[in-house]
């Protein structure tokens, strides 16, 4: 009787990377048992987080400028002159209060660590030291040689995997994923209350 081999997938390229030998094949999706959260999380959860892409910072600074020039214009183009002043006052809180949400929330949207995965944490020692059950199925990314969570998605901007990964977005200069998704509705949701 042979004993049960942990096993371990290459999904980019759908092959299978055991200690069984050659016919060792992966598990069906429903028997897949995933792995904890808590095993694979990112030392630096609470350290500043920026992508250093050019394109996602002049995006960036566009999307500030043009939340700027949208406060100059509402401000000084149409309420000032206004000679409404319950008008002005009460439009001008709201847009105002509007306005600082959506570029606070874009700030945190861009500054928080979206749900990266640890690089390199794929070796065969660290695998081991998981202590998986018989059966279980770990999969590896190829590109950054990690140990890919359930909905983990590498993104080639940010040259990671990240957890629950939606989309890399440059206006925010960021993956929207695990950790930041909320503070990505909020701007959005702002921004377009603010229009």
């Amino acid at each position: 009787m042979k004993s049960p081999v942990h096993r371990c997938r290459d999904v980019e390229h759908g092959r299978g990377q055991g200690t069984g030998g050659a016919g060792t094949t992966c598990l069906q999706a429903e028997q897949r048992i995933p792995i904890s959260k808590d095993v694979i999380t990112s030392s630096a959860a609470s350290a500043m987080w920026f992508i250093r892409d050019a394109c996602g910072i002049v995006c960036a600074i566009i999307t500030w400028m043009l939340v700027l020039y949208a406060e100059f214009v509402v401000l000084f183009v149409m309420l000032l002159p206004s000679k409404n002043l319950t008008y002005s006052i009460v439009n001008g809180t709201l847009f105002n209060i509007l306005a600082f949400l959506a570029l606070a929330s874009h700030l945190r949207a861009m500054c928080t660590d979206p749900g990266a995965v640890p690089k390199g944490n794929a070796t065969k020692e660290y695998i081991e030291s998981l202590q998986l059950k018989p059966g279980q199925v770990v999969y590896k990314c190829p590109k950054c040689c990690s140990i890919k969570p359930d909905r983990a998605h590498h993104c080639s901007v940010c040259k990671r995997c990240i957890r629950k990964m939606d989309h890399h977005c440059p206006w925010v200069n960021n993956c929207v994923g695990e950790n930041n998704q909320k503070y990505f509705v909020l701007f959005t949701v702002s921004t377009v209350t603010v229009s």
